[in-house]
């Protein structure tokens, strides 16, 4: 569809743990910020409404009535055969008839992928959808994928994931022409990794892409790699453990510059350094994961994200309309074919 100068988002305001208690907030607090958007919340009207008291709405901010939700723990077989009201499904037809320009939801994952890929429909020649999302590294950041949509992967998937990867990251950051893709390995030697991986290793390294060759875990947070592919298993127990390790350094500092006097008194010297770490380790910073290879933009926030954390989401989607990525990976795609990674 041709878009305005605006930029129409649909908000999946009953997804997440905390539902409208965290999407309406994030959404108020990114319009105030962001002149150029226009948010669709989507959702049963009181529980929406619950959260806006004085806030009326406006040209750019409306409510959609949804009288069904997707519950985080449900299957998302069940969700897509009889849950076609939910707040989930409503956003993304939305962006289907091209009223929204991206949905972004914080709901059940398997729910999500399942019907976004049943409502959007994959980009031509890409088999399956990827989520890529963003990790802190010494250089930045690193972008990861897949992190959890497909956890047996062959060869082929993960060229294709490469080059969705390489064409979003050029997208979104200016700063980069020609990302640099690794593939996620035990070792960087070439006789190392399973017949996947070492399959797609050939594929990549015969590939026009700007392929640096196997990364190990670390590669990830040392900023070896732009874009570090892998399969959906290894990507999201990467992810969580990044996480994990994450919340146990910010435990053990805040312990110990608590254990005495001293310490607490250190604690004051080095509070500015402090605050630069956390903002730069915080993962809602990052938050905001794309569904790569579909139809349309839809961006999955995490379920348990506060508005600090959903407001990024917003962001991400906004940034992901405003570059076309879509439109680039479906060429890239199509580009690549002859290299190895067609169906």
């Amino acid at each position: 569809m041709k878009r305005s100068k605006r930029i129409t988002i649909a908000l999946d305001a009953l997804g997440g743990d905390h539902g409208a208690g965290v999407v309406v907030p994030a959404a108020v607090r990114f319009l105030k910020g962001n002149p150029d958007v226009e948010i669709i919340l989507v959702g049963r009207r009181d529980a929406i409404s619950e959260y806006l008291p004085t806030q009326p709405e406006s040209d750019r901010l409306r409510i959609h009535h949804a009288s069904q939700e997707v519950g985080m723990d449900e299957l998302p077989s069940k969700a897509l055969r009889g849950k076609k009201d939910s707040s989930m499904r409503v956003a993304l037809n939305l962006v289907k008839e091209g009223v929204a320009d991206a949905c972004v939801s914080a709901g059940n994952t398997g729910a999500l992928m399942a019907t976004a890929r049943f409502v959007l429909k994959m980009l031509p020649h890409v088999d399956r959808p990827a989520i890529i999302s963003a990790i802190p590294s010494i250089e930045g950041r690193t972008w990861v994928l897949d992190l959890g949509a497909n956890v047996d992967c062959s060869s082929q998937h993960l060229f294709q994931f490469a080059v969705m990867g390489s064409e979003m990251v050029a997208a979104v950051d200016e700063k980069i022409d020609k990302p640099r893709i690794g593939l996620l390995n035990i070792g960087e030697e070439e006789i190392k990794g399973n017949e996947q991986v070492k399959n797609a290793h050939r594929l990549l390294a015969s590939s026009t892409l700007n392929y640096i060759g196997y990364v190990e875990g670390d590669g990830i947070y040392k900023g070896s790699a732009d874009v570090v592919v892998t399969d959906g298993f290894v990507g999201n127990v990467a992810l969580k453990s990044s996480e994990g390790v994450a919340k146990m350094i910010a435990h053990f500092l805040k312990t110990e510059f608590k254990r005495n006097l001293f310490t607490r008194a250190v604690a004051l010297l080095a509070l500015p350094v402090l605050r630069n770490f956390r903002r730069k380790a915080d993962p809602r910073r990052h938050n905001g994961a794309s569904l790569l290879g579909l139809r349309g933009v839809v961006i999955k926030s995490h379920g348990g994200a506060d508005a600090l954390a959903f407001e990024n989401a917003i962001m991400v989607a906004k940034q992901a309309v405003r570059s076309n990525v879509s439109e680039r990976i479906a060429t890239g795609v199509a580009a690549h074919l002859d290299e190895g990674g067609g169906a």
